[in-house]
Formats: C-alpha cells, sequence, structure tokens
C-alpha cells in the first residue's frame, strides 16, 4: 500500500481493515513524510528501490498487489516496470497517464494551469521551508480540503513537487500495465489526473477494469466502505478460479 501527498502509511486504516481478514497488508511511510522528518530530496531510483526491498523482504516467493494513490502512483507505477516479474495486479487510485500528451491535450488550458500552479506552489513551499513553507503548505491544503491534519502539514513532505520541477524526476516512463490493473478515480475535481483514452485501453486489458466515484482524489477516504467492495470484489472476480485460501499473500 504505497501513499501520497501529503498522507502517511495511516492513511490505509479504512482498507486494511477491511481487507487484512483476506490478505496481508503491508505498507510504510515514504522517508521525509514522517514526523520530525529532515528537509530532504529523495531520488526516484532511491523510492523505487525501498519499494524492492519491502516487496522482496515480505513476499519473496510470490508477486504482490500493488495500492497506490497519488505520488504512490507515480513511485509503483515505475517499481512495476522496473520490476514486473514481482507484481501481479495493480490497483491504482486517481492517478493515471498524469501528463502524458494525450492527459495534458484532454485538460486544455486551464487544467495545465491549474496544475502547474498548484505544484510550483508546493515546490515553492518546499525549497523556502520553514515557517513561510509550512504556511503555504497548509493554505493550498486547506483550499483543496485535503484529510490531514494541520500540524501533520510539513513543507517537508513536498520534495517530490520540487524533484519534478528541477528535472530529477525526469527518469520516470509513461504507465503501461503489462498486469491487470483496477483503476479507480473521483470525478469531483477541477481536472483528472488521466485521459479517456488511457481509460479506454485500459478497459480492453483481460482482467483490467476502470471505476469512477463521485468524490475528490480520496475517493479510499471520502467513500471507504464503497471503495472497499469495489477492490475486494475485483480482487475476489481475479481468482475466481482458486479456493479462498489461496488468495495473495500481499496487497
Amino acid at each position: 500500500m504505497l501513499h501520497g501527498w501529503p498522507d502517511t502509511a495511516a492513511m490505509w486504516e479504512p482498507q486494511v481493515a477491511a481487507l487484512s481478514p483476506y490478505f496481508r497488508c503491508v505498507r510504510f511511510t515514504w522517508p521525509g513524510f514522517e514526523t520530525g522528518a529532515p528537509r530532504k530530496e529523495h531520488s526516484l531510483d532511491e523510492l523505487i528501490a525501498l519499494c524492492e526491498q519491502v516487496v522482496r523482504e515480505t513476499s519473496p516467493d510470490r508477486p504482490v498487489t500493488l495500492l497506490v494513490h497519488d505520488w504512490g502512483c507515480l513511485f509503483g507505477y515505475q517499481f512495476a516496470q522496473r520490476h514486473p516479474e514481482l507484481v501481479a495486479r495493480i490497483i491504482g487510485v486517481d492517478i493515471g497517464d498524469g501528463g502524458s500528451k494525450a492527459h495534458l491535450d484532454e485538460i486544455g488550458l486551464k487544467g495545465k494551469l491549474g496544475i502547474v500552479a498548484y505544484q510550483l506552489w508546493l515546490a515553492a513551499a518546499w525549497k523556502i521551508g520553514g515557517g513561510i513553507g509550512e504556511s503555504m503548505t497548509r493554505s493550498f491544503a486547506k483550499k483543496a480540503r485535503v484529510p490531514v491534519a494541520p500540524e501533520a502539514l510539513t513543507p517537508e513532505k513536498n520534495y517530490p513537487y520540487y524533484s519534478t520541477w528541477t528535472g530529477k524526476y525526469k527518469g520516470a516512463k509513461p504507465f503501461r500495465p503489462t498486469c491487470p490493473v483496477l483503476f479507480i478515480y473521483g470525478t469531483r475535481k477541477p481536472f483528472m489526473f488521466h485521459s479517456s483514452a488511457w481509460t479506454a485501453e485500459l478497459q480492453g486489458k483481460p482482467g483490467s477494469k476502470v471505476v469512477a466515484m463521485d468524490t475528490d482524489h480520496w475517493p479510499m477516504l471520502r467513500q471507504p466502505d464503497a471503495f472497499n467492495r469495489i477492490v475486494l470484489d475485483w480482487l475476489g472476480a481475479s481468482t475466481s478460479t482458486e479456493s479462498p485460501n489461496a488468495l495473495p499473500a500481499n496487497l
């Protein structure tokens, strides 16, 4: 379970409660997102290596199912593409082919400006740091109705935005899944983080599915019961020929 900005592994509590009777749930907090974390960038290679380390240690004999959201999507998708043998399935939440030509063409100038504005704002908050960076982070989070307590909204968590705009994540490759994918996204946002062409292509892949929910960027928190049912139904359908005891060991 890979979280995004400005969350921690605790974000997945509703999913752990629903899924743990059937799956082993493994989660961690990204470096820099912990309470009291130092102001430091973490490279794409470093974060992908962390994913690999956790997967190999917790599931050495079988591939895992990734449940990813926000920046967790970027890092998880890159991990899956570098190590396809370690990933059986992916549940991607709200981030698809964001930044692709198809996506940018679809959201138009208004959407592009919106993305540039909030990402550069958070990148600047990381660069400035201190009390000003903290105020900048919290003001944006309040406007965006981010479901995180104000005291947890620290500028140290903004390094992925800074790293992106300074070119340090330019090695990220477009996400072209080779395994079954469940993609869940919220519809109540100023702009999407995927293109309709990408979801249409995904729908045509065996075992994959796209589900729209009437939420914002955090469907797993806004409608946890509905979200968990969708996830469990999809996981159950893709193991329908196996006995219940043969479900994957890790999620």
